[in-house]
């Protein structure tokens, strides 16, 4: 995908993670968010078997076809078995696949994402084939236990630097911060529970997807 199409595709990156909802629900959520403006969604099943990452990442991709491209975190089989767009991986020499055999895999035109926590990483993922970077946490969250400390902007600000590659940042954003992490460079704001674990999805998307506009 074209580094300017990519970036705006990643402008509200929704993270559907199956620690905040059953699958029903998180189906029906992911739909109702891509009314309220998602631009992409990302299935993260840590605890899931192979089997039910499948069987949800194809209820998810049927969802997301053909509005918002659909990616799947970590495993590249599940990502291949669902037809998905592409694959986020964890930071590069951790337990995820290097990108550069991921896009083996997936191919020349998939969405290869690489999450990183500083320039040098930023370089090193670029040169090794990834298609964005996704900084964090940028505030704290709840969502990814293991996130680590936040970070802020400035890891942003250090990407954005390091590489041409867009950036997303993530971990904590609530609406209020668009404006800093865009202003710091990021291309987009990846989001969870400020979605998911909401009574109205759609509108949670949408209130992001404002401040998302006023920033531009």
């Amino acid at each position: 995908m074209d580094s300017t199409v990519l970036s705006r595709a990643l402008r509200l990156y929704l993270i559907a993670d199956t620690s905040l909802l059953d699958d029903a629900a998180l189906v029906g959520a992911v739909a109702a968010a891509i009314r309220g403006g998602v631009t992409i969604v990302q299935l993260r099943a840590k605890e899931r078997t192979t089997r039910e990452q499948i069987e949800l990442a194809r209820a998810l991709a049927s969802v997301c076809r053909p509005s918002v491209p659909f990616v799947v975190n970590d495993r590249v089989d599940v990502a291949l078995a669902a037809h998905a767009a592409g694959v986020h991986l964890g930071h590069i020499g951790e337990e995820d696949m290097p990108p550069e055999d991921a896009r083996l895999i997936l191919g020349p035109d998939a969405i290869i994402g690489v999450s990183v926590a500083r320039g040098s990483e930023g370089r090193d993922a670029a040169r090794r084939g990834a298609s964005y970077l996704s900084g964090g946490p940028m505030y704290a969250t709840r969502t990814k236990p293991d996130a680590g400390a936040p970070v802020g902007p400035a890891l942003i600000r250090e990407l954005r630097v390091a590489t041409a590659l867009p950036v997303v940042a993530i971990g904590g954003i609530e609406p209020p911060h668009v404006a800093e992490l865009l202003a710091a460079g990021a291309d987009g704001v990846c989001v969870a529970s400020g979605i998911l674990r909401t009574a109205d999805p759609e509108a949670a998307a949408r209130a992001y997807m404002a401040q998302l506009e006023v920033a531009r």
